[in-house]
């Protein structure tokens, strides 16, 4: 078996919608790399997913990862939605667009590259990885906030 890179994500939104920011933590061997990064007007669930989908990304080639999220909508999506969608044409069961479908496609397409095993955590309980990704994402807000005022 391959080394495990660790990932944790997390998006934070100030309005919902608002602005917003995303951030990742990847781990590897005990290195460390941070992501992030944010949007004018957004989501808290497009940053969520967005975090997902950029620290895939990151990564050159497939991995075996274990990606850690407070996020119940990016759970339930992979888990439980996400094939149905797929079965229907990124339609829901009562046959409405999938909310979110560009961000949902791009997550499938990194999940695809990698083995990834999926973990839920809850927000703001003193976990260190989550707590971390989630000041990244906090400094994402922070630097679209700037850029507005700059």
């Amino acid at each position: 078996m391959s080394d495990q890179i660790e990932i944790y994500t997390d998006g934070a939104c100030k309005g919902n919608p608002g602005v917003g920011g995303w951030g990742a933590l990847l781990i590897f061997k005990g290195v460390k790399k941070e992501l992030w990064g944010g949007e004018a007007d957004t989501t808290n669930n497009r940053m969520e997913l967005t975090a997902a989908i950029r620290a895939l990304a990151e990564l050159k080639r497939a991995c075996d990862v274990l990606l850690v999220t407070d996020s119940q909508y990016v759970m339930q999506g992979i888990q439980d939605w996400m094939p149905n969608w797929k079965k229907r044409g990124w339609k829901t069961a009562a046959k409405q667009p999938v909310k979110n479908a560009d961000l949902w496609q791009q997550l499938d397409e990194q999940v695809n590259r990698h083995t990834v095993t999926w973990k839920w955590v809850r927000g703001h309980t003193g976990h260190p990885g989550n707590e971390h990704a989630d000041q990244l994402a906090n400094r994402g807000v922070d630097e679209v906030r700037a850029m507005k005022h700059a």
